[in-house]
């Protein structure tokens, strides 16, 4: 795994630009945008997360402050609106994720590993992750983690 930030195409970075400010407003982070467009229409797909729990409630809010910041924006097209939370076990994709998930329990799979380290997240910067396990804080270097997911 790498530290990476993921590079949205250029429509999809105005759409992050236009819509992370709201999405903060109400005490939620951005953790992935994803837009498909088709002829006459656009999908949006939002992964947000915050410091407590996230059900239909907070995601309905979510939904209901975003979608008309999205009609103005992909004016003139047939618009879908999707919000998710990160869910219990996401796989984390890049290692600039793991920021959003500081305090959060997860399990990590280490190249040449033969088993699941799982600890909470203690914090993370651009070369490591640390990790409170059973054996004391473990510093895990990206390079070194060939997978890792949210556990719960």
């Amino acid at each position: 795994m790498r530290y990476k930030i993921r590079e949205p195409d250029q429509d999809a970075a105005a759409l992050i630009g236009e819509l992370e400010p709201v999405i903060g407003g109400l005490g939620f982070a951005l953790v992935e945008l994803d837009l498909f467009r088709r002829r006459g229409s656009a999908q949006v797909r939002l992964v947000i997360t915050g410091t407590g729990r996230i059900g239909t409630d907070e995601l309905s809010r979510v939904h209901r402050a975003v979608l008309p910041r999205l009609e103005l924006v992909l004016a003139g097209r047939d618009l879908y609106l999707e919000v998710s939370s990160p869910g219990t076990d996401r796989l984390i994709k890049e290692g600039a994720e793991f920021r959003h998930y500081t305090g959060r329990v997860l399990k990590c799979w280490r190249t040449g590993g033969d088993r699941w380290e799982q600890g909470l997240l203690h914090g993370s910067d651009e070369e490591r992750i640390l990790l409170d396990t059973e054996e004391g804080i473990q510093e895990l270097r990206y390079e070194t983690i060939a997978k890792a997911r949210l556990d719960g």
